[in-house]
């Protein structure tokens, strides 16, 4: 688990070596333990590492491979790099560490871009072809590791994270009104390639894209599980979907393991993250470290899920950590969440996992988390009322339940030169809800929800809020195996009990029935909720600044309506309206775009 960072130049000139040392250095949070830097001919690599595999110096990167001439950085595990390493081994080729960076160039080698279909594990890699001048950017199945990019007349640079980009300087930073539109649509997601920056752009999931040395490049999507009912799995029961659910997750959580380093869990007391505790205990795993967060109640609100998550913690004997956040502190680490984030995001518990990471990493390198499962098993509330969607409907149903405000409502909140004349955000889910291999209604939202909305929100947050601490999150979950199962499951099985029903199911085999049973939870963080005083402080700085002003986003009206009752406005999905517009402004604000 790393940060990557590099330049390659199409005008005949030399990479900018000093800005990619920049961005490099933006990057120390995300490896903290190495810091390396290659160049040659028109491209430049840079590269901070986190031990987490071979601990030697061996695994070092930027790592070149001579014989092959072959230059990598990556960023991520490959958890089965040990059996690709026999495999490579019994085809003739020698390596020199232990790492699963030299078994990434080595399968390169051996089976050009296609070894991505090999690989299981989250990554982004950058591998350059030294005597073709060609250049290769991967990005893994489900975007868990993110790979910015901006291009400019005869260059471009890359890196794992967006404020790494502008560390690096020449970034256009003008506001993408697209962008803009899905980010205040869809509960601030912005899917790849955009970001709200006009001139910063980002690999989209289970992408190979290879860069010519000329400059020209071709894209390649490898992965997209079809979210039909398959010919293999007619006659198969409940409870065989129960037994197939609860295997792959097994696996999937089995192969989380995969370090020189010990491997905690974020441990929340809901069903996700207290299965993956229950499979660890089942592994024989002891002192397994876990770790969970709580904030003050706001307005009635209760702030922390500590019963369910102590329980979990008795009853399989874990090593549990837990931090109790005082309201207080919400607003003073706003800021270091807000810096730690590659794109503005609204959810309130980014504040939550940027201030439980700091804590984790002093115990830990690696943790698992149960992010995803809410989407791969149809978890949330909305899903039901989908299931009822005929298809033909099924992109007017999910405006109506997903989107925080419709296009109209947006031509109240936004000045006319940042609106788009179309209903953008509308024509994407159009898009996507009528591409075939999506059975019904509900199997298309899943779809999108799994592999577009999930890796711009949560799967981000959890990616930008670790690292910023040197923590690697696994998320088992995401494992592609099981996301393809999960995918091919009877829509009724996913809805059943309340949602993710196979998941309970399994559940209820290995787990207290309290955890099971319980209603469900979110990562409640009032504070930010309920724009309780020191953050509502913050929030009017933000807004009543001067670049806020002169910037001409959203209308004067608008803001001075929304301050005027902060805790009043609610979008469709309930989200504070205020927090979605000054969060934006925030982020603009601390990153030092004008």
């Amino acid at each position: 688990m790393c940060g990557l960072s590099g330049e390659i130049r199409f005008d005949g000139s030399r990479p900018d070596l000093a800005g990619v040392e920049r961005m490099t250095d933006r990057l120390a949070p995300r490896g903290p333990d190495g810091r390396g830097l290659w160049s040659q001919g028109p491209v430049a690599l840079g590269h901070r590492r986190l031990k987490i595999i071979d601990l030697s110096d061996s695994g070092a990167q930027p790592m070149a491979d001579p014989r092959a001439r072959l230059v990598g950085v990556f960023n991520g595990c490959i958890y089965n790099y040990r059996a690709l390493r026999a495999d490579l081994t019994a085809r003739g080729h020698r390596f020199f560490s232990d790492s699963d960076t030299e078994v990434v160039l080595k399968a390169y080698q051996e089976w050009g871009a296609s070894c991505v279909e090999r690989f299981h594990g989250m990554f982004a890699v950058v591998i350059v072809e030294q005597d073709s001048g060609r250049t290769v950017l991967i990005r893994d199945r489900l975007g868990i590791k993110p790979l910015y990019l901006a291009g400019s007349p005869g260059r471009l640079r890359f890196a794992s994270s967006l404020p790494a980009l502008l560390a690096g300087g020449g970034v256009d930073t003008s506001l993408d009104p697209v962008a803009l539109h899905q980010y205040l649509s869809w509960h601030a997601t912005v899917p790849a390639p955009r970001t709200v920056l006009g001139g910063v752009r980002k690999l989209p999931p289970a992408t190979v894209r290879v860069v010519e040395a000329d400059g020209t490049c071709r894209d390649h999507c490898y992965w997209q599980p079809r979210y039909t009912r398959r010919p293999e799995h007619a006659g198969l029961t409940a409870q065989d979907w129960t037994d197939a659910i609860l295997q792959a997750l097994r696996t999937a959580v089995r192969r989380r393991t995969v370090a020189d380093v010990p491997v905690g869990v974020l441990l929340s007391g809901g069903l996700d993250s207290s299965l993956i505790v229950a499979l660890l205990a089942e592994e024989g795993q002891e002192d397994l470290a876990t770790f969970s967060v709580g904030f003050e109640s706001e307005a009635d609100e209760e702030g922390d899920e500590f019963f369910y998550s102590d329980l979990v913690a008795r009853h399989f004997g874990t090593d549990h950590h837990q931090l109790m956040v005082p309201s207080d502190r919400i607003s003073q680490a706003l800021d270091g969440a807000v810096l730690a984030m590659s794109e503005p995001m609204v959810s309130h518990d980014v504040v939550a996992f940027h201030l439980l990471s700091e804590q984790v990493a002093k115990e830990v390198k690696v943790v698992q988390s149960g992010q995803g499962a809410d989407e791969v098993f149809a978890g949330y509330h909305w899903y039901p009322a989908m299931a009822r969607v005929p298809r033909r409907r099924a992109a007017e149903a999910y405006a109506e339940t997903y989107f925080d405000r419709s296009h109209a409502d947006l031509a109240r909140m936004l000045e006319p030169a940042v609106l788009p004349a179309r209903d953008v955000s509308g024509d994407y889910v159009r898009a996507h809800m009528d591409a075939p291999g999506a059975e019904t209604a509900l199997d298309a939202e899943l779809r999108l929800d799994t592999h577009v909305m999930m890796v711009d929100d949560p799967v981000k947050r959890v990616d930008n809020m670790t690292m910023d601490w040197g923590l690697e999150a696994r998320v088992p979950f995401l494992d592609h195996e099981l996301v393809e199962l999960a995918a091919a499951c009877p829509p009724g099985l996913k809805l059943a009990d309340g949602g993710k029903g196979v998941l309970k199911a399994a559940g209820r085999r290995i787990l207290p029935r309290e955890v099971v049973d319980r209603p469900k939870g979110y990562f409640p963080v009032p504070a930010i909720k309920h724009m309780a005083g020191p953050v509502l402080q913050r929030v009017r700085e933000a807004l009543s600044a001067p670049e806020a002003r002169t910037r001409g986003v959203f209308r004067r009206a608008c803001v001075e309506e929304l301050l005027a009752a902060p805790d009043t406005h609610r979008t469709r999905r309930g989200a504070n309206a205020l927090w979605q517009v000054a969060l934006l402004e925030i982020w603009l604000q601390t990153h030092g775009i004008r």
